[in-house]
Order: C-alpha cells, then structure tokens, then sequence
C-alpha cells in the first residue's frame, strides 16, 4: 500500500513540476532561466556563493517539488548541470522518496556546488544522493519565511531556496537523478 501510495505521488508531482513546453528547444531555455533565476536570487542572499560557484568544477540547478504525508514523503523536478571546465550543461530529473515524520507541501529550488571533477562527474553517472532533512517552511511566493541550511556532502555543497509551501518534516530520503534523454 504504501509503495503505491508514493509512486502515485511521484507521479503527480513530476508532472506538477515539468517544463509544459512543447520542444526541447523550449524546455531547455526554461530550464535555463530558471536556473539563472535562483542563481540569482542566492548571490543576492550571499555574494561568496558566486565566487565558490565559479572556482568549483561545476554547479546544478534544480527546481524541485515535495509531498510529505505523515510517514512518507514524495518530490520530483528537474534541473541542469553546468561543467565549468568545458561549458557544457546536462539537464537532469530527479525523483525523491522518504520515510520519517512530515506534514505539508514545498516548492524549492537546489543549488548544488561540485567542488571537484570527480564528484561532478559521478553526480552527473550515477546521481544518488541520500540524506537526512528536517526543516519548516510557511511561504508564498513573496511572503513567509523558511528555516533550512547549506549542507556539504563531501566534495559538494548544497544550497536550497524554498518558493513556497507549508510544510514541518523530519525525513530520511533517497533522491535519484539522472539524465533527460529528451534534451541531452
């Protein structure tokens, strides 16, 4: 029951959280600019981010959604990985799931900052990220606030920007990402 329960949200919330666009051309100039969007808004909390952002090996930027209903927790989005070295981008979905205590719905976006070629490139191969997570969000798109930290997880760091949502959790998760076939 409960495996049903979160494929069915992981489904929902991909397509909530997918470009609606009709070529690739299109999604990837959506993905794009919202990832100059965030990148943007997070210079503007903190101007070191840009000068750690521009002498890491690479970045990604994603824009990601999340259920969490009681025991479970369910999110998907989508994003870009850019490589500092040779300028290319990879675009990028990702699926998450999680188990723990957790009540409400979050919109956010994630800046990850890869500090080395190794750990950029098994982000971008193999893309499993586990973790734990506990924060509180109350926001809409301009009004609110949201408690939630930077994380290091080796040779990356992790930023993230809630959009909106309420939500109160506790989770451990497991998050997937891998490569867009459509736009690669």
């Amino acid at each position: 029951m409960k495996k049903t329960i979160l494929l069915f949200l992981t489904l929902i919330l991909t397509a909530c959280v997918s470009t609606g666009s009709s070529s690739p051309a299109e999604k990837r100039a959506e993905i794009q600019k919202m990832s100059q969007d965030v990148l943007t808004s997070v210079y503007k909390q903190n101007s070191n981010i840009r000068k750690e952002i521009n002498n890491a090996a690479g970045y990604a930027v994603f824009s990601n959604a999340q259920i969490n209903l009681f025991f479970v927790s369910a999110g998907g989005g989508y994003g870009v990985v850019h490589n500092n070295s040779n300028r290319k981008n990879t675009y990028m979905n990702m699926g998450e799931a999680g188990v723990g205590l957790g009540l409400g719905v979050k919109d956010f976006r994630a800046v990850f900052v890869f500090h080395s070629k190794k750990a950029l490139n098994t982000f971008v191969e193999k893309g499993w990220a586990f973790g734990a997570e506990a924060d509180v969000a109350a926001k809409t798109s301009d009004k609110g606030d949201a408690a939630s930290a930077s994380v290091a997880y080796g040779d990356i760091s992790v930023y993230q920007l809630t959009e909106s949502g309420l939500a109160l959790q506790a989770m451990v998760k497991g998050t997937k990402y891998w490569k867009n076939t459509e736009l690669n």
